[in-house]
């Protein structure tokens, strides 16, 4: 199995997706609310919370089957 880095996927997911994942950093205030990761559209609100990034990115084909999201 080949790992891919956060960095990486949230890359490849974006290209694919029309609005942007973002990732929470741990000691944001909003990070309960959010989530890890959440998504925004083009005015940049947010869309969608508490993402599964790995989940996401293999529904959309930016994660193939021999890949997994690093720890």
């Amino acid at each position: 199995m080949k790992t891919i880095s956060e960095n990486a996927l949230i890359q490849r997911v974006n290209c694919r997706i029309d609005n942007r994942v973002r990732r929470c950093p741990y000691d944001s205030r909003d990070f309960h609310e959010l989530g890890r990761f959440y998504a925004v559209n083009d005015r940049n609100c947010i869309v969608d919370k508490d993402i599964d990034l790995e989940a996401l990115a293999r529904d959309v084909g930016a994660l193939r089957p021999d890949e997994v999201l690093a720890d």
